[in-house]
């Protein structure tokens, strides 16, 4: 799937909280991990919430992506 915040919405805090809400949930399901596909343009707001990323750039729907991962301590 994919996460997208509103234009209007951006910058607000909603993005994070939905994913620090994710990374919640794995953890009562008992993940040690996160790993997502960034668009290469939202690697910043990732690395921000602590994902490091990891492999070569690939297209994804057309669009350069970035593999990252957090552990979930």
């Amino acid at each position: 799937g994919r996460l997208a915040v509103a234009k209007p919405a951006r910058r607000l805090g909603v993005g994070a909280a939905l994913v620090l809400a994710i990374e919640d949930a794995a953890r009562e399901r008992g993940l040690t991990a996160v790993d997502l596909h960034a668009q290469t343009h939202a690697l910043g707001f990732y690395e921000r919430l602590g994902y490091a990323a990891y492999g070569p750039e690939f297209p994804d729907a057309g669009i350069p992506h970035r593999a990252m991962r957090k552990a979930l301590v």
